[in-house]
């Protein structure tokens, strides 16, 4: 899917850097991750992870990506708000993330009084072990 420039957001080539990558990524990312992506894509080592920083900040600011923190993660991960929401079972050993087919939460009735609450949004993860390491576990 082609993405446009968000309107409201000052166009530099850092935050097209940022938005390049953020909107071709398959799962979440860290700053950290995208900084490395951007590097090797633009072959420009003057980038400071603070630029990639700045540029997530004006992207949340403006409520077009999603910023969580995984359990067992000291590093939040950034992904590209899109149409429909994703949701992801996390390998505990490798950190693999792997996209579930539809959102669970679309099954499971609500238990609240919805009287005194309105539901926004709600984040899933599923943590366990990815094909690739439970073999690992069986061979050791």
């Amino acid at each position: 899917m082609e993405y446009q420039w968000p309107s409201g957001i000052k166009r530099t080539r850092q935050r097209e850097d940022v938005f390049r990558v953020l909107t071709q990524a398959e799962e979440p990312m860290t700053a950290m991750e995208i900084y490395h992506r951007v590097v090797a894509e633009t072959k420009d080592t003057n980038y400071a992870i603070s630029t990639i920083y700045r540029s997530l900040s004006a992207f949340e600011e403006h409520n077009l990506i999603e910023k969580t923190t995984l359990m067992g993660e000291d590093m939040a991960v950034y992904e590209w708000k899109r149409e429909q929401h994703k949701h992801y079972a996390i390998c505990l050993n490798c950190r693999r993330k792997i996209p579930l087919k539809e959102c669970p939460m679309e099954h499971i009735p609500i238990c609240t009084n919805l009287d005194e609450f309105t539901i926004t949004g709600h984040k899933l993860e599923l943590y366990g072990y990815c094909k690739g390491c439970q073999s690992q576990e069986k061979n050791n």
